[in-house]
């Protein structure tokens, strides 16, 4: 089963939006680009707050709209759990009265977690007998996932969730957040113009600018394409690494993780061996040399082979594509430093990457 989007909307402001894309049954997919690109108008779309001028919505077999054939189910008849910026709670309701609202509108027969569980998955234990006023944005904002969880929806919309909160509370909020959409089992369309809680959450990327689909695919694979300029033209674009805790030396204060590949050190992390993380190498991190260097503080040194030179998006910069058994890490370097090192596609380089660089990898 597939989540099959095709919509076509004219406003009144003249932003035209003509989007198609498929997304998978289970996991998050998610929808990234800047302020204004069509992301929450899709979102709209799919839960029926939006009725396109054309398009097709489908949910596996099911057709939630299609303007050909005139079907348009009732936003209320979709089965949709949507969570906003602004939590939307009850605030004359406790935190359990506000979960146990969500229950109430479970259709009978629809599975999904209980009660118990989704308290224990968003550590709303404490904050059940209190009133929504007295919550910080992070805990109101675990409360509306948990609520439109407890609705047994069939799919779950989230348009920013985290975008209203600081950094200090986007932090907190983004691990429940990432429990939650593993625990859910069903797919889940995540609207964000930020790359760290797409590293953290999404399985599918949607990327879209002016109203289009510019690319849409596995995260991974698309954070390695530099012809994908939405990402390749952030300061923070890289690879995206699938890694595992191999062992911890907290001697030296650092974790050894490993990936199909080699291996890297990355601070000291709390997860034990056999964690899953995934780990975003910024292009701008990685240097490279033609020969392997000593007395250096750089910790990683891998030996990889230079696959091409692509395309940096400035007349002076170059993306070197480097690759390492079956991944590849991505080099933005100046162009005058391929001249200097004679770098050609084929050559055997190293890689170099500082430690400090991973100080930002996620629980997958």
């Amino acid at each position: 089963m597939t989540i099959r989007v095709d919509v076509a909307h004219r406003f009144a402001s003249g932003f035209a939006l003509a989007a198609a894309f498929e997304a998978p049954a289970e996991g998050v997919t998610a929808l990234f680009g800047p302020s204004g690109s069509g992301k929450s108008s899709v979102l709209a779309a799919v839960a029926g707050l939006l009725r396109p001028d054309r398009g097709v919505v489908a949910v596996g077999n099911e057709v939630l709209v299609d303007t050909a054939r005139g079907i348009m189910v009732p936003a209320e008849r979709r089965r949709c759990g949507v969570v906003f910026q602004d939590a939307r709670l009850f605030p004359h309701l406790t935190v359990g009265a506000n979960l146990r609202y969500g229950l109430a509108r479970a259709p009978a027969g629809a599975q999904g977690p209980a009660m118990e569980e989704v308290v224990a998955l968003l550590g709303l234990g404490p904050l059940l007998d209190r009133r929504p006023r007295g919550l910080s944005g992070g805990e109101r904002q675990r409360v509306a996932l948990g609520r439109a969880l407890l609705a047994r929806p069939r799919l779950l919309l989230m348009d920013e969730p985290l975008a209203s909160l600081d950094a200090a509370r986007r932090a907190e909020v983004l691990p429940f957040l990432a429990r939650l959409t593993r625990a859910a089992r069903l797919p889940i369309l995540y609207v964000t113009h930020a790359l760290d809680e797409v590293d953290a959450l999404a399985e599918t990327l949607v990327l879209l600018e002016a109203g289009q689909v510019r690319a849409a695919g596995p995260v991974g694979v698309l954070s390695a394409r530099t012809d994908v300029k939405l990402l390749a033209l952030r300061r923070d674009a890289g690879a995206l690494l699938a890694c595992t805790v191999l062992a911890h030396d907290a001697a030296r204060g650092l974790t050894r993780l490993g990936f199909a590949g080699g291996e890297l050190l990355a601070p000291l992390r709390a997860e034990p061996p056999g964690t899953v993380l995934r780990v975003r190498v910024r292009a701008r991190d990685v240097a490279v040399a033609r020969e392997a260097p000593r007395g250096i503080s750089i910790h990683n040194i891998l030996p990889c082979e230079l696959a091409a030179i692509e395309d940096g998006g400035t007349p002076h910069e170059a993306f070197l594509k480097l690759r390492l058994g079956p991944s590849v890490l991505l080099a933005r370097v100046a162009r005058d430093s391929i001249a200097e090192l004679g770098l050609v596609p084929g050559l055997a380089v190293f890689a170099l990457v500082k430690t400090v660089a991973f100080d930002h990898a996620v629980a997958a």
